[in-house]
């Protein structure tokens, strides 16, 4: 009887671990909701339909990750379904952003997998170990092109004559 007890007790430990959010995990629903919850005020705060209509609005203004949490949720007037309430009700709780962002998760887990993009420090970073694919981006965050790239080393040297126009060095 003990044992079984035990069992129990440590199976619902391990159920409860694994919903809670890890560290870095959600980062763009964190970040998300915390910064709309910013933006409301105390009445705002207190009426349901109120933080949605607010919600709908701020997603107007956002891009990439942000604006695709916003389709997630039904921000958006062509998201395919809505789950405002569940953002909305815990808000108006004033329940943390991360435990908003936990039960959205069990809601939709694909919300948890938007994450911000690391940032590539072309000052330390061996250009010759970057994919390709890292080198492009490079270019697309410049809003440039490499017109005839067609090998590794053709990225690389566009990027070498454009890095003095884009990166500061600092003394």
């Amino acid at each position: 009887m003990r044992v079984q007890i035990i069992c129990v007790f440590l199976a619902f430990v391990l159920v409860q671990s694994s919903i809670a959010l890890k560290e870095g995990e959600c980062e763009v629903c964190v970040k998300t909701v915390k910064r709309f919850a910013d933006t409301l005020d105390d009445a705002t705060k207190k009426d349901n339909k109120k933080i949605e209509e607010k919600f709908k609005t701020f997603c107007k203004k956002q891009k990439n990750k942000e604006h695709r949490f916003c389709y997630y949720l039904g921000g958006l007037e062509e998201s395919a379904t809505g789950i405002l309430n569940e953002l909305s009700k815990p808000l108006s709780w004033s329940m943390p952003a991360d435990k908003i962002c936990e039960k959205l998760k069990k809601k939709d887990a694909q919300i948890c997998d938007l994450r911000y993009e690391k940032q590539i420090d072309l000052n330390s970073v061996d250009l010759k170990k970057l994919k390709v694919r890292d080198l492009k981006k490079i270019l697309n965050d410049w809003d440039e092109s490499c017109d005839g790239c067609i090998e590794k080393t053709d990225f690389i040297k566009r990027i070498e004559e454009l890095k003095p126009k884009y990166t500061r060095t600092e003394l």
